[in-house]
């Protein structure tokens, strides 16, 4: 019985780009989890894979569902696609782990929760900085007492969103592109998971000012308010004139994003000289320039992430917000730096495959569930109907945080 509680979970990725890509790598460190088979349109980046993993590559997702050794499929295909794909595999008898977001609606959302239902089968809505170590942290140390209730909590994100390749399903609003769709997930989900989950109301902007992406938001900005009155606010600007992380001191400015890369790039999309199907495809899984993602940075799970942004909570005794090795904790009697350890950042395990693990294999209750993932994706939809609109948007499918959760 031991054997059987702790086989591995063998995966399938539909969609290997740069977030199944990303996947890929993070599965090759776990001990208890293998990419067992991919689906992708692309023929080398099949090839890839087989030659790197060892594993079956397959053309088409109908493929991959039938393939029988494969316990659970991780949906990382664009968008619109992220229904049809999770229903395909639960039909097919396949658990599912979809990227963010969810789905493009709620409609979409319900139908996928109601496949997972009916066929027995478990769905994780994963990927977002929620599960980070550091926002796990300051959950800890809340939980703990130390600087009493969160009252009030602040996110600030600026990064270079605008200036990555990009295809057009990821700047076609109609098609679930732009900020608010592809990266709102990320403080949404990290701001209701701290705050208790059931987000009240929701007000919100957007901002759309660069030419050469199909009328694509690059930034937004929303004020949720929470059913105990809670208020959180966040700010994202996609387009990399200024990094957020140059408010942190300790982090350094990779090539990839420093401002003469961003200026050339800025430059190269305004006047259309960017080749961006090509940039896009090198960067992709077997492309000719991919450097698949590790989960840990230098061995360092505090690693700053400029998906989230700088994140600053306020307590009724204290504030918490990221610092280089963890979190600083201010309270009564000073600051001090909450440090992480590979432990507390699950080693060189992703957050996501390990809770997909307990699920699947040890049966124990998904926290980042289909409900989880629509009531993420309600938050957003609010905030870019508020903007339409220009009005609050009061929301009714909001889940909370379980009691017993970490």
């Amino acid at each position: 019985m031991a054997n059987e509680v702790e086989r591995t979970l063998r995966f399938g990725v539909v969609g290997v780009g740069n977030a199944g890509g990303g996947v890929l790598a993070t599965m090759r460190k776990e001990a208890n989890v293998e990419a067992v088979a991919v689906a992708d349109l692309r023929p080398h980046a099949r090839a890839a894979f087989e030659r790197e993993f060892g594993g079956k590559a397959y053309a088409s997702m109908e493929e991959l569902c039938a393939a029988p050794n494969v316990d659970a499929i991780w949906v990382a295909t664009p968008n619109p696609l992220h229904m049809k794909h999770a229903v395909m595999a639960a039909n097919a008898g396949k658990h599912i782990v979809v990227e963010k977001p969810l789905a493009v609606d709620l409609k979409e959302a319900e139908a996928m929760i109601e496949a997972a239902d009916r066929n027995g089968v478990k769905l994780l809505s994963g990927h977002t900085r929620a599960f980070d170590p550091p926002v796990q942290a300051i959950s800890r140390v809340v939980k703990s007492g130390e600087v009493g209730a969160i009252k009030a909590m602040n996110v600030l994100a600026f990064t270079n969103w605008m200036l990555r390749p990009r295809m057009p399903e990821e700047v076609d609003v109609n098609q679930g592109g732009g900020v608010g769709f592809r990266q709102a997930p990320h403080q949404i989900d990290t701001l209701r998971f701290l705050g208790g989950g059931l987000v009240r109301s929701v007000r919100g902007s957007l901002g759309t000012w660069m030419a050469g992406r199909m009328g694509a938001p690059g930034y937004y900005t929303a004020y949720l308010e929470f059913e105990d009155g809670t208020p959180a606010t966040i700010a994202y600007n996609g387009y990399g004139y200024f990094m957020a992380s140059e408010l942190l001191p300790w982090e350094k400015e990779g090539a990839a994003t420093s401002i003469e890369r961003r200026t050339e790039v800025r430059k190269a999309i305004r006047d259309g000289t960017w080749n961006e199907q090509q940039a896009k495809d090198d960067g992709r899984f077997g492309g000719a320039a991919s450097t698949p993602p590790s989960i840990l940075v230098d061995g360092n799970p505090a690693r700053y992430l400029s998906d989230l942004g700088a994140l600053i909570v306020t307590c009724e005794r204290g504030v918490l917000r990221q610092s280089p090795n963890g979190i600083y904790v201010y309270n009564d009697d000073g600051v001090r730096e909450e440090s992480l350890t590979a432990v507390d950042g699950g080693g060189s395990s992703d957050p996501t495959l390990a809770e997909a693990y307990a699920g699947i294999i040890r049966g124990q209750p998904i926290f980042h569930d289909g409900h989880w993932g629509m009531a993420t994706l309600e938050v957003q939809l609010a905030l870019m109907e508020s903007a339409r609109e220009r009005h609050e948007v009061v929301l009714s499918h909001q889940v909370a945080v379980p009691p017993n959760h970490r």
